[in-house]
């Protein structure tokens, strides 16, 4: 690969982040994110993003292992500073407990960023540093944010479990080593050819992420969402009527779905209960008048 061309007027970090620029500000003005950013998060809502994120970067930094020694990803390679799965699965264990691999579920729009992410590494590693940038720049960031209003907002303890993924302990200086993070992206070896495939995939990458949170906001607003983050497929028209069902804050999500799984699971054995109900509430009634 060659070094890149003297044609090339801007450095690589200024490249992307003025071709991101948009649909950067798409993905921060999405319903789920402008919610998350205001406070209005609720728990289990978090730990659904927090799943998702598991598996997009356990598929990142799987590519990123397999591509580590390829000449344009290499520069930008920091597991030990940046790799964020380990601190993914001490949240969802916080959360879930030792059982958390059984309580989460790869949904549609991840399940698609996460397919984007494996065919880049295995047959367009260089893109992988779009893919990176988007992720990584963005936790530095953005990502500290989300960490002091999910804490607030979820009144998670002060010393930190269940926000794993929002610390870098191999990271002294966050100002600093992005820094050194876009001097890196702005010395890789390439040509303008891949550096203009490289700024269309992060925009691909933006576009992936909108879609995950578009998606997390239709389980939230549906009432989809159970408390092990995933549907139960065997119960889905339970789950569409749980939308109008009101609970009391009170009650744990677990003592929910079980007083939801006593519904009676047919439109006609409902009818029929309602009809023996109304029938015995006339007969009461008129043996007291």
């Amino acid at each position: 690969m060659a070094q890149r061309s003297e044609g090339m007027s801007r450095d690589l970090s200024e490249a992307l982040k003025e071709s991101t620029k948009e649909v950067h500000a798409e993905a921060e003005s999405t319903e789920f994110m402008m919610s998350f950013q205001k406070g209005n998060v609720s728990l289990h809502e978090f730990k659904l993003y927090l799943a998702s994120l598991y598996y997009i970067y356990l598929a990142l930094e799987e590519e990123s292992e397999r591509n580590k020694d390829n000449s344009v990803y290499a520069p930008v390679y920091f597991p030990a500073e940046l790799n964020r799965t380990t601190a993914l699965e001490e949240d969802l264990e916080y959360f879930y407990g030792p059982t958390w691999r059984k309580e989460i579920q790869c949904h549609e729009a991840t399940q698609k960023y996460v397919d984007r992410i494996h065919h880049v590494g295995q047959y367009e590693p260089e893109l992988l540093v779009a893919h990176a940038y988007t992720r990584y720049l963005g936790d530095l960031s953005g990502g500290q944010i989300l960490k002091k209003v999910a804490q607030k907002s979820l009144h998670l303890p002060s010393t930190g479990e269940g926000l794993s993924f929002f610390n870098f302990p191999g990271v002294t200086n966050i100002s600093k080593f992005k820094q050194l993070y876009r001097a890196r992206m702005n010395s890789l070896p390439m040509d303008s050819a891949t550096e203009e495939r490289i700024l269309q995939e992060a925009k691909t990458s933006f576009l992936l992420n909108i879609e995950v949170f578009k998606e997390l906001q239709r389980l939230v607003s549906q009432g989809r969402l159970l408390e092990n983050g995933h549907l139960d497929q065997h119960e889905p028209e339970l789950h569409a009527r749980a939308v109008n069902r009101t609970h009391s804050p009170k009650k744990t999500d677990r003592a929910q779905m079980k007083h939801n799984n006593m519904l009676p699971s047919t439109p006609l054995l409902r009818w029929t209960l309602a009809l023996l109900f109304l029938a015995t509430t006339i007969a009461v009634g008129l043996y007291t008048m």
